[in-house]
């Protein structure tokens, strides 16, 4: 059992609430004091995002969100943009307790969050641009076929997911129709269905990458594919510690998080997300100079 499950296991629901409460009040009240974050982990959904953080957040120098402890993300640049620059800012440590880690370890501190919803969220990228336009970047790319299936296992598990996923992916367009033009014309809007049952949408990866390309330098994004962080953990971990201006750090284990595993997919749909996701991630590789093993 985690600390954090021992804690929900010993304090009331409403206690810990009004503890939340408090700690954001106080985060809000002292906001003017807490520098916005060094880097964003924005996608993609089921492709180690949550994985990478964890390792990041056993830096000594990486600072957990505040109030949300274990929490990866405040959602802002998507579902909660409404509540302000004051709330977003109440997430994130104050300079003062940066500079006490910097002191004590000898280094720079890097706060950040992992949204895996940013990279696809239509209005992200120029929330991001124009809040924080020297922000770094982290994105993982998964084998788009695998990536589908494993976000409709996700949904599947949690119960909110009734069709098979042959039958999710026929439907997929009916049920998200006109989502993404309620979240760009309403900038309030927030949809469900544009988050939970876009697995065919999600994969086409160079569409949503290039509004971020757009508008942030080359230099601020860091694109890797998810597998290289499955196979080698440790050199991944390295490389995105270069990249953030961290110093090394060894980890004792490269746990997975969030691995849902089921049966297999069904022969006949493989191939024929494999087919459809050939061009787009032909077009992905050349645009990124790039070479990813998916469908190999």
């Amino acid at each position: 059992m985690t600390m954090r499950d021992r804690v929900k296991a010993l304090v009331p629901a409403p206690v810990r609430t009004g503890v939340r409460t408090s700690l954001v009040r106080y985060g809000e009240r002292t906001s003017d004091r807490r520098p916005l974050p060094d880097f964003l982990i924005i996608g993609t959904k089921r492709g180690g995002t949550t994985s990478l953080w964890r390792y990041l957040l056993e830096h000594p120098l990486v600072p957990r969100l505040f109030p949300g402890w274990n929490t990866k993300t405040s959602h802002y640049f998507e579902d909660t943009f409404a509540r302000g620059e004051t709330w977003y800012r109440s997430h994130f440590p104050t300079q003062r307790q940066r500079r006490a880690l910097e002191r004590r370890h000898g280094g720079p501190t890097r706060v950040g969050e992992a949204a895996p919803l940013y990279m696809f969220h239509p209005l992200a990228p120029g929330r991001v641009a124009d809040l924080i336009p020297a922000v770094k970047l982290i994105v993982l790319l998964r084998d788009p076929v695998e990536r589908a299936y494993s976000h409709w296992k996700e949904r599947r598990t949690e119960g909110v997911e009734p069709l098979d996923f042959a039958e999710a992916l026929a439907r997929e367009e009916e049920r998200t129709a006109g989502e993404r033009e309620k979240l760009i014309a309403d900038p309030t809007y927030v949809s469900t269905a544009y988050d939970w049952y876009t697995y065919r949408a999600r994969g086409r990866y160079l569409e949503h990458l290039e509004p971020w390309l757009d508008r942030f330098d080359r230099g601020q994004l860091l694109i890797l594919p998810s597998e290289t962080l499955y196979r080698e953990p440790a050199a991944t971990y390295a490389r995105v510690l270069d990249f953030l201006g961290l110093p090394a750090h060894q980890l004792d284990r490269y746990e997975v998080f969030n691995d849902r595993r089921s049966s297999a997919m069904d022969p006949a749909v493989r191939d024929e997300l494999t087919r459809y996701y050939a061009p787009y991630n032909e077009a992905l590789a050349s645009r990124l100079g790039m070479t990813f093993d998916w469908g190999s």
